[in-house]
């Protein structure tokens, strides 16, 4: 893997310096450099990673996941919830299907919030990437803290009783039981294929804007600012990390340049990841999708619930690391 990047890092010297002619060292070329270098990286690890993880995904069909669940219920349920949401998982476009197909196989609110929370917080192919790039510390942190905020916000919602916070129409929805079709290892081949390009198509937009503002980070930034602002020793930096991360938009994926960024710039890690936790898993389009099955009250006690426990992450972060 180091050859790899040994190969991205020579082709980000030949566009940048060589074809651009940029001077190394300068606030441009250090952009232009960290844009091709990461685009290039992010783009491969993403495919390669999309494909393994892909074959491991098609043996958790969401008909199969929803039996999984079923199965479970208290703390247990919870669990399983948000374990197999890092193994099963899905952006907010799919997050109202999700939704309605589990609560009308009767699983309860809380355990079906701690699966929809997790889902989207721990990308698995950004978890990869997180390892790959930040290391196994970094990477084992971030899985356990996303874990643990998908069974802490399913086990709140579930104490609260949320239930008549859910549309009406939901409840009345009755579907089936369909089968759970068994793969052959070529058709799993010819998934994980699929899943590729039809992920990267979809994504790759949010990975390039990513890296570009990565990139106006990385050159323009002035470190010293963002170190004492948004540095450990600032207690509101993770507070108003979540808060910006909100309204905004993007996958884990396409977060993850402006973390690299922001962390090379100084900002502690805790208040990167509390951005790109709430990006994810709190973003304003997510919270309109959800309306169509949710009412307010619901979504102010999730977006509460888990703006709460993901600012408890980042202060944990920043504690430990």
């Amino acid at each position: 893997m180091l050859l790899v990047f040994w190969i991205f890092t020579k082709f980000a010297d030949l566009v940048t310096y060589s074809l651009f002619g940029l001077e190394a060292g300068s606030r441009l070329g250090e952009s232009v450099h960290f844009f091709f270098y990461d685009t290039t990286k992010i783009i491969f690890l993403l495919s390669i990673m999309i494909f393994f993880i892909s074959i491991i995904r098609s043996y958790f069909p969401p008909e199969k996941t929803k039996k999984l669940l079923s199965n479970y219920r208290k703390i247990t349920g919870h669990i399983m919830a948000s374990l197999l949401g890092v193994v099963t998982p899905f952006c907010s476009c799919s997050s109202v299907p999700i939704f309605i197909g589990f609560v009308e196989s009767g699983i309860p609110l809380g355990i079906t919030f701690s699966f929809l929370i997790t889902s989207p917080i721990v990308n698995e192919v950004a978890l990869v990437m997180l390892y790959t790039i930040f290391g196994w510390k970094i990477g084992t942190l971030y899985l356990a803290s996303g874990i643990l905020v998908g069974i802490v916000g399913g086990i709140v919602i579930e104490a609260l009783g949320m239930e008549k916070q859910v549309e009406e129409y939901v409840y009345q929805i009755s579907a089936g039981e369909s089968e759970v079709e068994e793969l052959e290892w070529n058709d799993r081949i010819d998934f994980a294929k699929a899943e590729v390009k039809e992920i990267v198509s979809r994504v790759w937009k949010y990975v390039i804007i990513g890296i570009g503002i990565g990139a106006a980070i990385h050159g323009y930034a002035p470190a010293e600012l963002l170190a004492e602002y948004a540095g450990p020793n600032n207690p509101l930096s993770v507070i108003a990390a979540v808060i910006v991360g909100i309204p905004l938009y993007s996958n884990a994926v396409g977060t993850i340049p402006i973390v690299e960024a922001l962390m090379g710039k100084g900002v502690a890690l805790g208040t990167a990841l509390s951005f790109m936790m709430a990006t994810t898993a709190l973003s304003l389009p997510a919270m309109i999708i959800l309306r169509k099955v949710i009412k307010p009250k619901l979504i102010t006690v999730f977006v509460t619930v888990v703006g709460v426990s993901i600012i408890g992450v980042g202060y944990m972060f920043n504690f430990v690391m």
